[in-house]
């Protein structure tokens, strides 16, 4: 069965081989893919190369947070996305944003405010975890419709920061 993600409006088709083995875009992987420290954390080797994600299912979507930065992922297998062109349907409009933490963590900076007009990818909110500071982004454009958290706020994994509509 083939896969298509969807990441920052780049799609990446994906077949799985076998357990260490992958072929993304035409090319085939080497691959090992393992829980770490819980449910949400995973250690990702992809040709050798190490990668630690945390990495959860929100409202149909994968949130994943690797490398400081968070992307939303959009993954269809191959006789949906068949059947929904068929259709002539496409993925249906979202209502409001919710942002909600990928982890524990504590607020360092919040650059925006209630009512103000942002665009996809500009930064909503840092949160500071592990020692790293992660910017947490707009999937869309849209206007901020209410900030929940306050900077030096703790926050827990799956807490609403702020909301976009």
């Amino acid at each position: 069965m083939k896969y298509i993600a969807k990441i920052e409006n780049q799609e990446f088709t994906v077949e799985i081989i076998d357990e260490k083995h992958a072929v993304v875009n035409g090319e085939v992987r080497e691959i090992n893919f393992e829980s770490i420290r819980g449910h949400s954390t995973f250690s990702l080797l992809v040709d050798g190369k190490s990668y630690e994600a945390n990495i959860y299912q929100e409202n149909g979507e994968w949130e994943v947070l690797m490398r400081g930065r968070r992307y939303s992922v959009q993954v269809d297998d191959e006789r949906e996305r068949q059947l929904r062109a068929a259709a002539g349907a496409s993925r249906p409009p979202k209502g409001d944003f919710y942002l909600k933490s990928p982890m524990p963590g504590l607020v360092v900076q919040i650059p925006v405010q209630e009512g103000q007009e942002i665009e996809e990818g500009d930064v909503l909110l840092i949160l500071e975890s592990m020692k790293m500071q992660n910017e947490l982004k707009s999937p869309r454009a849209g206007v901020v419709s209410r900030i929940l958290v306050t900077p030096n706020e703790n926050v827990e994994r799956k807490q609403t920061l702020l909301s976009v509509k």
